[in-house]
């Protein structure tokens, strides 16, 4: 998605899309968990963080501080602050000490800190009690093969909530499941993940902050009330003369503007969101593949199986097979 692709001007309001749109945005959205860290981090001390390619997801559980990103102002985080910061993003957390000639004097360097697969990450900057307590996180959060909600994300997303929305519980509840690790840990993780990531983006209903700007397909109310339709029912029988017209828009317009906000054209799109859902279907249905195909709006098999194999790299019977093994 083009970052700059929302086309609002600082000094015009900006329009919101509606809750329905929204909802059916959210309900799209698949959430992948990448992996989940423990950070605690006392008066006088700096926690080095970031790096990672996936966008993060870092809630204050309790006590001040404040982030600081490179190339950004810092961030004060209080009990309940919430904070997205964009994908390959440096950053630190920091407690200045009470002595302010002391400042911050001692640091803890964690971002290529190796852990061994499985286990929990946790990170302690300092052997005081810990002033700051974060749950950090780091994930995906896309439609389709295609289209991640958070890839173009240039500057942090901050939300202050409090504990009346349980975020806190939500986040301690993903920690205990990977701690567990019983069956369908995966499945729940992301489900809980993607509960924290839809009270944000609920925000952008009502935030008076415009950080909703920086995701194209928030901004854009035409755009978004299109690729909502298509993510919503990915196979229907779309065409872009059809979407151009639930977008309010000539064709022509509606292929270039689509394409800018997106990236990509809506018929690559479309195709994404359907071989995503035909993945899902294979995995958890007992359906035929020519009956995944017809529900995903191919009625031609060879044109699904060539699109399912550029998506996936195998065919869809091996692909079942593989998930199922």
């Amino acid at each position: 998605m083009n970052k700059g692709a929302a086309g609002q001007h600082s000094d015009q309001p900006m329009a919101r899309i509606s809750s329905a749109q929204l909802d059916g945005l959210l309900s799209a959205l698949s959430v992948d968990f990448v992996r989940l860290t423990e950070c605690l981090v006392s008066p006088g001390w700096r926690l080095n963080l970031g790096g990672t390619s996936a966008p993060g997801i870092h809630y204050n559980l309790s006590g001040h501080g404040r982030m600081v990103l490179e190339g950004h102002p810092p961030i004060a985080l209080a009990p309940h602050t919430l904070v997205i910061t964009p994908p390959n993003q440096y950053f630190h957390v920091e407690v200045p000490s009470e002595d302010p000639e002391r400042g911050v004097s001692n640091e803890v360097e964690g971002r290529w800190k190796a852990f061994p697969p499985g286990a929990i990450r946790r990170f302690v900057a300092g052997g005081e009690g810990p002033q700051l307590m974060l749950i950090c996180g780091y994930f995906q959060a896309s439609y389709g093969t295609a289209v991640n909600l958070f890839s173009t994300l240039t500057a942090p997303v901050v939300e202050q909530f409090d504990s009346a929305q349980q975020i806190d519980r939500t986040l301690m509840s993903v920690l205990q499941e990977l701690i567990d690790q019983e069956v369908g840990t995966g499945a729940m993780t992301t489900t809980l993940l993607k509960v924290v990531l839809i009270a944000l983006l609920r925000r952008s209903l009502t935030s008076s902050s415009l950080w909703v700007e920086r995701f194209s397909l928030l901004g854009d109310v035409n755009i978004a009330r299109a690729f909502a339709q298509m993510a919503a029912h990915p196979g229907a029988e779309h065409s872009v003369t059809a979407l151009a017209r639930t977008a309010c828009m000539s064709r022509s317009s509606f292929m270039a503007r689509f394409t800018e906000v997106v990236g990509l054209p809506p018929m690559t799109v479309l195709r994404g969101l359907r071989m995503r859902q035909a993945a899902c279907m294979l995995i958890t249905g007992e359906l035929s593949v020519d009956q995944v195909a017809r529900s995903v709006g191919y009625t031609s098999r060879s044109s699904f199986l060539k699109a399912f194999h550029d998506a996936y790299g195998v065919h869809p019977s091996d692909y079942r097979a593989q998930r199922h093994s």
